[in-house]
């Protein structure tokens, strides 16, 4: 048996609402609503987040490093006080890049066995 000295991630396989945050955060600050609306936005509709997967994966990501909680500065105090804003962190990036190439690999090996064509990349 090999010893793995690296502790098993919580993460790890990174869930698909996980990795739909982290594309969300790859554009810029986004509060926990606009992560949901990005979410929708970047899927076509296809992932739809409730709250409680919204902030429970947030908790995971952020707990993980992925992300971090940010200061709203410049943004009006009487509209976003109780906002709380999030951005992606270089680990969650390097992670969100890692699983988009390997997604891409698949994507490769179903064309390749005639599953998908090309049309979608």
């Amino acid at each position: 048996m090999i010893d793995d000295p690296m502790p098993k991630r919580k993460l790890d396989p990174l869930p698909a609402a996980a990795f739909q945050i982290l594309l969300a955060l790859a554009g810029g600050d986004l509060h926990g609503y606009a992560i949901m609306r990005q979410v929708e936005e970047q899927s076509a509709g296809r992932m739809r987040l409730g709250p409680g997967t919204l902030y429970s994966s947030i908790q995971a990501l952020a707990e993980e490093g992925l992300i971090e909680e940010v200061d709203p500065s410049g943004k009006s105090e009487s509209l976003n006080e109780r906002r709380r804003y999030y951005r992606l962190a270089s680990t969650g990036r390097k992670l969100a890049r890692a699983e988009a190439e390997k997604l891409a690999d698949l994507l490769r090996v179903a064309r390749a066995k005639n599953i998908l064509r090309g049309e979608y990349v």
